[in-house]
């Protein structure tokens, strides 16, 4: 049977809930997954589907069965079983994926040996396995539920069931063997078949697989046990006592049988008897590949016993350094005497010059500004063997002796000749204040330059550094927060007061810092609200710049004249855009585009506050935007994002290296220090590191966190105001003109039909030119429509956050072309209109219920109402009906009983249109809306001349 195509992702998304079997081949790597449904239906596509009868073992009693199941390669599988692992809906999938993560890690640590198969073929191998590698595969086996137990029968022989842990190993074999496919590969395993990935027939090689599998699966492994010869007399004359490393053999079934090689050969032993009359073969194979890994360990083979070799000092002193791992690696442990070896340890202390200053920071006139390269603080270095802190000079004797074992403090002690070389090279040194704090606040630290593969130390901050990196580890210990301010016409949130009491804390300590709080938490007003309390702060006066998409300039200027009424604002945009006569509590609004062209002109203003609103505009360091962002310097930096991280750890890095420059270091040393062990998931502690030196300067929250969902309204809704383009106010004026004009020379029904054809078109321009042109397929979409650049934006965040949303539109045209543009995106999407067939609007509604598709668009009378659409948290109304009633009844497509998550209403205005009015009679004059606006268009029909005028003049917000 061939495999099934490739999954889809929304078959993975099907699979991750089926029951999954594990399918062995040969080689390992054509092994399968096949996944199946009870109800005997196959997942995916029935034209994918194989028929396979299992055997299931349910206790004492095994059933057999037949299902349709869709049947994987285990490469293809692996993203599903992870995925089942974490969903945990069918426990012989969670089983597999618990496997698969177990495979992965296996792999990463380098667990690959290569080998063949039991036809001869290539094959690469998960092992040397440790001890605990084996402990870890026998608990899995053994929690291995019936389901996942399952065979496919080969045919009417008797049904013999695999042992669970056979299966398990035969499994981890597959993912290894499908894994390591690469050039590289063929000189790892010496020949070009370990790469190639169809399978190769190498009979010539079974001698050499055996020994490259010794230790393996052949029923032991080795260690190193390094014993003391000769101390007392060392003791009397001042000799070092010498060391020899004797060759121990374990049991792998049994990691507590242990016997010297000696017993081993002499078969004398209790204990080397009960490890199996193969025992000194595999033996014999498994210390070939100790002495491929340690070559000073060749005497072992060439003597009649392999039992023990003595060590010279500079082979003591290898196996203190590199040719322990060189053996870890090959699956031989070393065992040390406790009273010999001492662990050459090296710790920081960073801190101001004056160890005693233990004042507050912000007690502290003083503190120098941590962005200051002059304000240099100590780095100084403490070393230590086991407990014993060493001096100076107790450093540069062990380095004088120059072999591992010394003299120190009236005992002989075993250390690492060239650790201590690299300690007495170490030297005290500066660092600057923003360094300092990062290893501070992780308690590591680079031990030298910025290589590959450094060491890091342990660092103990002292004075004010250890103060503030208390204060901001912790920020709501030991003060009251701040109040709302006066000025501030709005009720801020509980946890909108805790985000503005954050924020004053870093702003205030000269720190930047960015709030990452999902769409509809309130980051505007929360920043508002900073603004108007540093006005009341010495060191917060000053001007406000805030630099953002185009499309939310119109909504910073609103919600501005909302919740800070009677402070100033200004749009910086333009080609009249000035600075004149700037006031220090102002707000100015810009571009990313006019930031990046007059970043000079910004950069000599004295901003009390630069913030960065969507900030993931700036992720891509090297960007000319982010580059002219960072040249515009203010007390405060505060950068305002949904989404801080939507492809890579390197955008945070550009975020974060903006608002507090330095702290992560440079983007070479963050991508090595931690992005790569981060994303591979390779390295959990770099995972710790990270979250601890990033959480004081990021706060992120969810609409799901305990304490924030309760306080939001079930439905919150945002008018979201866009300026024109260029193309579309030119339009939008040419309409108006000609039109209203027309208008003035009809009576009764034309004129009404006139006025009509007017807002219609209107409606059409503002939404996108192409849409008024009737342009068609070939029509150019991006760089058009403010409302098009605006809902990019806001499906940006909405589906990094792994949100649904709907959009409506009244226009089936205008669904098209967002249709298309989205495709373009990248982006999946459905449309449901007037023209969908009953069964397909069902196929279209189960989709997008069971997430296969997060981005529906529909027609606003076709799907307004009837539909049960709760998978959607967001709802986008891309134009404005004339009766609000239909756009609620349209929202509440989501809104509804089964909903369990707040849901955000975006309605997408264009500024200073009539659309806007239309927006302002809504928010300001309901009960005139509701006697206007409720008759819909033909209540605007029976306006007079000058009403209509002022209803539809565009009000010079264009581009």
């Amino acid at each position: 049977m061939s495999p099934a195509p490739a999954a889809s992702p929304s078959d993975i998304s099907r699979l991750v809930h089926c029951s999954a079997v594990f399918l062995p081949g040969d080689p390992a790597r054509t092994g399968r997954v096949a996944f199946w449904l009870p109800d005997g239906e196959p997942p995916t596509a029935p034209e994918a589907a194989e028929e396979l009868t299992i055997a299931v073992a349910d206790g004492a009693d095994v059933a057999t069965t037949t299902v349709r199941a869709t049947v994987l390669p285990v490469r293809d599988a692996l993203p599903v079983l992870t995925r089942a692992r974490a969903a945990r809906t069918d426990e012989a999938a969670a089983f597999w994926g618990a496997a698969a993560v177990l495979a992965l890690q296996l792999a990463a640590r380098g667990r690959l040996l290569p080998g063949l198969s039991a036809s001869g073929h290539d094959a690469w191998r998960a092992g040397p396995l440790s001890a605990d590698d084996l402990r870890r595969i026998r608990e899995l086996a053994d929690a291995m539920p019936p389901a996942a137990h399952a065979v496919p029968l080969p045919g009417d022989g008797p049904l013999l069931l695999p042992a669970p842990e056979a299966l398990v190993r035969s499994f981890l074999d597959a993912v290894a063997d499908g894994l390591p496919r690469s050039p590289a590969a063929a000189l790892a395993a010496g020949g070009p078949a370990y790469a190639a990935r169809a399978p190769q027939h190498v009979p010539g090689h079974r001698a050499w697989a055996a020994e490259v599998a010794a230790g393996h699966d052949a029923g032991v492994r080795l260690s190193l046990r390094i014993d003391v010869l000769g101390v007392a007399e060392a003791d009397d004359d001042g000799r070092p006592p010498h060391f020899r490393a004797v060759l121990q053999v374990h049991s792998l079934a049994d990691p507590a049988l242990v016997a010297d090689a000696a017993e081993v050969w002499s078969g004398t032993s209790p204990v080397a008897a009960s490890l199996g009359r193969g025992a000194r073969a595999n033996a014999l194979l498994a210390l070939r590949r100790a002495v491929h890994a340690w070559p000073a360990l060749s005497p072992l083979l060439s003597a009649d016993v392999p039992d023990s070799v003595e060590l010279a000092d500079e082979e003591l002193g290898e196996l203190l350094g590199p040719a322990s791992a060189a053996l870890d690696a090959a699956g031989v442990e070393v065992h040390w005497p406790k009273e010999f070896v001492r662990r050459l340890t090296a710790r920081a202390v960073v801190g101001p010059p004056d160890d005693n200053d233990e004042q507050q920071p912000d007690e502290r006139p003083g503190m120098p500004s941590l962005f200051s390269a002059d304000a240099l603080l100590a780095f100084g270095w403490r070393f230590a063997l086991g407990d014993q802190e060493l001096t100076r000079d107790e450093l540069g004797r062990l380095a004088e002796a120059r072999r591992p074992a010394v003299r120190l403090r009236d005992q002989w002690v075993l250390v690492d000749p060239e650790a201590v070389r690299r300690a007495l090279a170490r030297q005290d040194r500066k660092v600057t204040p923003v360094e300092a704090l990062g290893a501070a606040l992780t308690g590591h630290a680079a031990a030298g330059d910025d290589t590959e593969g450094e060491e890091t130390v342990d660092v103990q901050a002292t004075g004010w550094l250890a103060a503030l990196r208390d204060r901001i580890a912790d920020p709501e210990a030991g003060h009251a927060p701040v109040a709302q301010p006066a000025a501030l016409a709005a009720t801020l949130r509980d946890y909108q007061l805790r985000g503005l009491d954050w924020l004053n804390r870093m702003t205030s300590l000269g720190l930047g810092c960015c709030l990452a709080d999902d769409m509809g938490l309130g980051k505007t007003v929360t920043l508002i609200a900073l603004h108007l309390h540093r006005q009341t702060l010495p060191e917060g006066k000053g001007p406000t710049l805030v630099v953002c998409p185009a499309s939310l300039m119109g909504n910073w200027q609103r919600e501005i004249t909302r919740f800070a009424p009677g402070t100033p604002v200004r749009r910086f945009h333009g080609t009249s855009r000035s600075l004149e006569g700037l006031q220090d509590g102002e707000f100015v609004l810009t571009t990313y585009g006019t930031m990046r062209l007059d970043a000079q002109r910004l950069a000599e203003t004295g901003w009390g506050m630069v913030v960065a609103d969507e900030a993931q505009h700036v992720k891509n360091p090297h960007s000319s935007t982010a580059r002219r962002l960072r040249s515009i310097s203010a007390g405060a930096r505060v950068a305002l994002s949904g989404t801080p991280v939507e492809n890579n750890l390197t955008e945070l890095w550009a975020i974060l290296d903006w608002t507090t420059p330095g702290l992560l270091g440079s983007l070479g040393t963050f991508r090595r220090r931690y992005a790569q062990a981060v994303e591979s998931g390779t390295d959990p502690a770099a995972a710790e590191r990270l979250t601890t030196l990033v959480r004081p300067f990021l706060l992120r929250r969810r609409k799901s966190d305990p304490g924030i969902a309760p306080e939001l309204p079930p439905k919150t809704e945002t008018d979201r105001a866009v300026a024109l383009t260029a193309e579309q106010a030119g339009l939008y004026e040419a309409v108006v003109r000609e039109l209203l004009a027309e208008v003035a020379e009809a009576d009764g029904l034309q004129r009404r039909g006139l006025i009509v054809k007017l807002l219609t078109g209107l409606k059409q321009i503002c939404n996108h030119p192409a849409q008024y042109l009737k342009e068609g397929n070939s029509a150019r979409i991006p760089g058009r429509s403010g409302k098009v650049e605006l809902l990019d934006e806001l499906l940006d965040t909405i589906l990094a956050e792994g949100a649904s949303v709907l959009v409506f539109t009244q226009y089936v045209q205008m669904a098209r072309l967002l249709e298309r543009h989205l495709a373009a995106r990248g982006v999946a999407t459905q449309l449901l209109h007037g023209g969908t067939p009953v069964a397909q609007r069902e196929e279209m509604v189960r989709r997008f219920q069971d997430g296969d598709v997060p981005v529906f668009l529909l027609s606003l009378k076709a799907a307004g109402t009837g539909l049960n659409l709760t998978r959607a948290e967001h709802v986008v109304h891309v134009d404005r009906w004339w009766n609000p009633a239909v756009e609620a009844q349209a929202t509440d497509r989501a809104h509804r009983i089964g909903q369990t998550r707040p849901v955000q209403v975006h309605r997408l205005i264009a500024e200073g249109t009539i659309e806007d009015r239309i927006a302002e009679l809504l928010t300001r004059k309901q009960a005139l809306a509701d006697a206007v606006l409720g008759s819909g268009e033909a209540a605007l029909t029976e306006l007079t001349d000058a009403e209509l005028t002022e209803l539809v003049e565009l009000r010079g917000t264009g581009r």
